[in-house]
């Protein structure tokens, strides 16, 4: 059983097959310093099809992921990054962009 490390991106094309030549990404990201214990990411292309947070604020982060939905991936982390949660110099949006830092790098 492999168990990450807080920050780090379980990453895969674990997925589905959606169309000819269009693979679906699946992300796992452990997040830190926050409430969520894991952000999961489908990623179609360029584009974030899905977003899902286990724990965490569960209004704040179903709203996020609603908005998240057909956004590119760029813009997401454009929004997101740098979004602080009660001065712990981070939160799950903060978080989500790092994640999707992690895979556009």
């Amino acid at each position: 059983l492999f168990v990450p490390q807080s920050g780090r991106m379980l990453f895969g094309t674990f997925g589905t097959l959606l169309s000819p030549n269009v693979m679906e990404k699946i992300i796992e990201y452990t997040p830190e310093g926050v409430c969520s214990r894991r952000i999961e990411v489908h990623v179609v292309g360029s584009r974030i099809r899905k977003v899902s947070f286990a724990e965490g604020c569960h209004g704040n982060t179903q709203g996020i992921a609603a908005l998240l939905e057909g956004m590119e991936i760029e813009e997401a982390i454009r929004r997101l990054e740098g979004i602080d949660c009660k001065g712990k110099g981070t939160s799950c949006p903060d978080q989500l962009a790092r994640a999707l830092r992690q895979l556009s790098e």
